[in-house]
């Protein structure tokens, strides 16, 4: 959510700004935004009159008294006073709560250095790393490989659980533990804090970070209760510091979690393809840093080479993918994705992106810290994957496929694994 200063005083700013982002439709809400401004500040200053009046009756009150006169119409005049700020109080609450929900809709605005395009098919492709390996022998997807060595079952759990779900069996079960646990210790190396979160958050933690429909699309809801499962640790994480206020000597606050997740997936990818690349349950590591205004832009590169030191290690080809404007969600001012190499496609498939918010997640959950002038700010919100599992396996089965069929444990995982290298049919 943007500042409404921003509306106030540079209101062409912002309808540039939508335009970038493609969203045309949007751009009366600015004009709306403003006339309710207008409104509120109108129903402000009545307010501020009216306690000036009660405060000048109460000193005349008070003369009245000590020279002996009689205040009983100046007392009946201060008593409706309270009843009339009330009355204009709820109308102007109400009117700044419309201007929230206006807010809401307006995109961040975009940080300079994002490029222009109007979706996906516009990103701009960053730098590759690592070099992708050629095989001398026919490929096998994932589920091929996996079911072929019984370290998978798609098909029974369609059957317990529906399309989006998985068993993973022996090794494959292992080896996502080996994810979790390289990814934990990788992150705790950095100097983040590991917190393992709640599975469920309420609303109140959702809408600062998702639009309603986002909520509709994405979220499990627990029935008769204001309960959701988290669609990331993110969420929880940075829920965590909601109505807060830190210190400046705390930031930048660096922590990670791991935990399930759970998403609907509805809209225009859904569940329609079997096995682990997009599913309705997944484990994920996440990284968030909340930070100061000046600061950020230096935590987002390193946010991004740690992910890319995650995927070196794994030994596993990717791609950093700029988002340019269109393709960028409401909140963010700046974002990518990491990509890796899928040899079957000889294409790149994302597998995590990186976002700075700037403050606007800050602004929908009052996150703020103390400056050096003892002034309360709005901090800056980033967030990043440090690996979602389930797609690292496909990577990993993929890229590492040998020709009878096995798949080579990358070597950062092998202590993980009992030493084990390899991984065959049992």
């Amino acid at each position: 959510m943007i500042d409404i200063k921003l509306i106030r005083e540079n209101p062409e700013l912002v309808k540039a700004n939508i335009k970038k982002k493609f969203q045309e439709d949007k751009l009366y809400l600015v004009d709306e935004i403003r006339k309710k401004d207008i409104d509120w500040r109108n129903q402000k200053q009545r307010i501020d009159k009216l306690r000036h009046d009660r405060n000048s009756i109460s000193q005349e009150i008070s003369k009245a008294k000590k020279e002996g006169k009689n205040p009983a119409a100046l007392m009946k005049t201060a008593k409706l006073i309270p009843a009339k700020i009330e009355e204009i109080e709820k109308k102007a609450d109400k009117i700044m709560e419309a201007i929230n929900e206006k807010l809401m809709k307006i995109p961040n605005i975009l940080h300079k250095s994002v490029p222009i395009g109007k979706d996906s098919s516009q990103n701009v492709e960053i730098k590759k790393i690592g070099t992708p390996k050629k095989f001398d022998f026919p490929l096998k997807n994932h589920v091929e490989l996996a079911e072929a060595l019984d370290i998978a079952d798609f098909d029974t759990s369609a059957k317990t659980s529906g399309n989006g779900f998985y068993y993973l069996k022996g090794d494959l079960a292992l080896l996502n533990q080996a994810l979790v646990s390289f990814a934990r210790e990788f992150m705790i190396s950095k100097g983040y804090e590991y917190i393992e979160p709640p599975l469920m958050i309420r609303e109140n933690i959702l809408t600062g970070v998702y639009s309603t429909e986002e909520i509709n699309a994405m979220s499990y809801k627990i029935s008769d209760e204001d309960l959701y499962l988290i669609a990331t640790s993110e969420h929880p994480l940075i829920g965590m510091f909601i109505n807060k206020t830190l210190r400046k000597e705390d930031l930048p606050k660096k922590i990670t979690g791991y935990s399930m997740c759970f998403r609907k997936e509805i809209g225009s990818h859904g569940i329609n393809e079997k096995g682990l690349f997009r599913t309705h349950q997944f484990n994920k590591q996440e990284m968030v840093v909340i930070c100061r205004p000046e600061d950020s832009y230096k935590l987002y590169d390193e946010m991004l080479e740690i992910c890319i030191e995650v995927y070196k290690q794994l030994g596993i080809p990717t791609r950093v993918l700029e988002s340019c404007s269109g393709d960028l969600a409401d909140l963010k001012a700046k974002g990518a994705d990491l990509e890796y190499w899928s040899p079957l496609e000889q294409s790149y498939k994302e597998i995590g992106s990186i976002t700075n918010m700037e403050e606007a997640q800050a602004r929908r959950l009052n996150i703020k810290f103390i400056d050096e002038k003892n002034e309360r700010k709005f901090a800056h919100t980033l967030n990043n994957t440090v690996i979602a599992t389930s797609r690292a396996l496909v990577a990993i089965l993929e890229n590492n496929q040998q020709k009878d069929g096995s798949i080579k444990i990358p070597e950062v995982l092998q202590k993980y694994i009992s030493g084990k290298k390899v991984i065959e049919k049992n």
